[in-house]
């Protein structure tokens, strides 16, 4: 954890806050969650959030922050002898709740009661939109809101001012996802050693899984490691390794505190892109580059993807898969054919950080209207960008042979594409560069060690 004065600050920076003004604000952390049985659950992942304002990683616990008196109450209930037996000695509440910054502690059972008599008294209670079933059922018993309702009462100014504290980073969260990124960096070098002929995605992704485990908190998210790039979110891990495939890896760790690594790096099997696999990952990697160099305050997001859609489109003329001008052909969207996503995401807490309170109170301002074109209405990230933001940069290029043929069926944006040519590249697969940025008061860095590209990443492979 960190110090408890940070999360005593935190809260109280909460508080301080215009909005919400008056009542409580109610956080529930997460509790265990059965895989098949009780008895065996999954991995536990605290709530973010809970995790921001308390740091204590334990299932069971929930608070309250009191707007109008600046007191925090943290409920829970101290180890049973079961729980001692089966899991081993735990902390009492009051020492939970000393590591956390907290003077008041109560039993879990406490909660209701406490939230009922708040309400009795007018007092309003505050709490952010839930993401799971549990804390629906939680909501609905301790506030009687109705659970096809509970979306609908969520305080958004409780959202908005979470999301608001959590965007920016301090150094201390700086200093955690530079470890994530450094045991990411390990995950993936491992991975360009391991990119032969006759290995396994499956072996490759069991190794990942293990770096992870060994050296950090664990995966970030479940990773894409896959022959088939051009699946953006593949998890699947069926398939061998041929001569001549691209590996697309997207996969991160976490630190001990749970900050996320979020890196996506493609290497040719066997050690050699083909002419037509090198011509696509210079058009992406130079994408990527000229993404990061248009980074620094106060631009807006959305403009660095498109600056990127820009730059990729013009090499996929040089290529022949596109017709320009390039401006008309990005404005018109024509390069989603081959781009299909957004340009990157904020990253912290959680690999798509905060994404639970909403992508579009995280991602865009109140003047801001996101797209319904296609691929940009997928933008998760179009705000400006400020000083302790991190975001992920990973513009891509994939062939999906269902898309090609419907948009050449339509005859979509035919006089941008030549869908001659594109349909020659059906079995190419997809090709994504992605690194995480913080940005500074002058610009962005990289963070972590540095992860090998393009000529690096093959002479990282030829070194297995």
């Amino acid at each position: 954890m960190f110090p408890a004065s940070t999360y005593a600050d935190r809260r109280r920076s909460l508080v301080e806050t215009e909005q919400p003004e008056t009542g409580l604000v109610l956080l529930l952390g997460n509790d265990q969650s059965a895989m098949n049985y009780e008895g065996n659950p999954y991995p536990f992942r605290q709530d973010s959030s809970f995790l921001y304002y308390f740091g204590l990683d334990v299932p069971g616990l929930a608070a309250t922050i009191d707007l109008d008196e600046g007191a925090t109450c943290l409920y829970g209930d101290d180890p049973s002898l079961d729980d001692v037996i089966w899991m081993g000695d735990r902390p009492l509440m009051q020492e939970y709740a000393t590591q956390a910054g907290v003077k008041h502690t109560a039993p879990r059972s406490s909660l209701s009661t406490d939230l009922s008599d708040a309400i009795d008294r007018g007092r309003p209670i505050h709490f952010l939109p839930p993401y799971r079933a549990a804390h629906e059922q939680q909501l609905e018993a301790l506030l009687g809101i109705r659970r096809d309702q509970i979306d609908a009462y969520a305080s958004s100014s409780l959202v908005r001012a979470v999301a608001e504290q959590r965007s920016v980073k301090s150094e201390a969260e700086l200093e955690q996802l530079d470890v994530a990124v450094d045991v990411t960096a390990e995950m993936h070098k491992t991975a360009m050693q391991m990119a032969a002929p006759g290995r396994t995605e499956r072996e490759i992704a069991g190794r990942l899984s293990g770096i992870a485990d060994a050296r950090g908190a664990g995966l970030s998210f479940r990773p894409t490691c896959s022959v088939h790039g051009e699946v953006l979110h593949n998890h699947q891990y069926g398939n061998p390794l041929e001569a001549n495939d691209l590996l697309l890896v997207d996969a991160g760790a976490t630190s001990s505190l749970h900050y996320a690594g979020d890196i996506t790096r493609v290497v040719p099997v066997g050690g050699t892109f083909t002419n037509r696999q090198q011509a696509v990952y210079d058009a992406v990697l130079d994408a990527q580059e000229g993404a990061i160099d248009t980074l620094r305050p106060g631009v807006p997001f959305r403009e660095v993807h498109l600056e990127s859609a820009r730059i990729l489109t013009e090499h996929l003329i040089q290529i022949g898969l596109m017709n320009g001008p390039v401006e008309a052909a990005v404005d018109a969207g024509a390069h989603a054919l081959f781009f299909p996503h957004g340009l990157g995401h904020m990253l912290g807490l959680d690999a798509h950080d905060m994404e639970n309170l909403g992508e579009d109170v995280v991602g865009y301002t109140d003047d801001q209207t996101r797209s319904d074109q296609f691929g940009l209405h997928t933008l998760r990230l179009a705000r400006p960008v400020e000083p302790g933001f991190v975001v992920t940069i990973e513009p891509g290029c994939y062939f999906i042979p269902t898309l090609i043929r419907r948009w050449r069926k339509e005859e979509r944006h035919s006089e941008y594409i030549n869908y001659d040519v594109a349909v020659e590249f059906e079995s190419f697969g997809g090709i994504r560069i992605e690194d995480d940025i913080v940005i500074t008061e002058d610009g962005a860095r990289v963070l972590g060690p540095g992860i090998p590209k393009a000529r690096e990443a093959v002479e990282a492979q030829s070194r297995r």
